[in-house]
């Protein structure tokens, strides 16, 4: 078992892992330097957590199916 359930649904899941890998490429396209890089990787994250179906900061706001509301 994993240390985490997961708490946001599949069409959650499918966006956050498109729009993730959407904000990376643009950050690489549109911005340059360090700014890119750090889009970059906001993005990343974003589509990571879609791809594991887990979100801490839902959790800790009890939003989704492992929240309170």
């Amino acid at each position: 078992m994993a240390f985490y359930r997961k708490n946001i649904g599949g069409l959650h899941q499918a966006v956050r892992v498109a729009l993730g890998i959407a904000v990376a490429i643009a950050a690489f396209v549109y911005l340059t330097g360090v700014a890119a890089w750090l889009v970059a990787l906001g993005g990343t994250g974003f589509a990571l957590t879609g791809l594991v179906g887990y979100c801490p900061m839902c959790t800790m706001a009890g939003i989704g199916r492992g929240g309170v509301s």
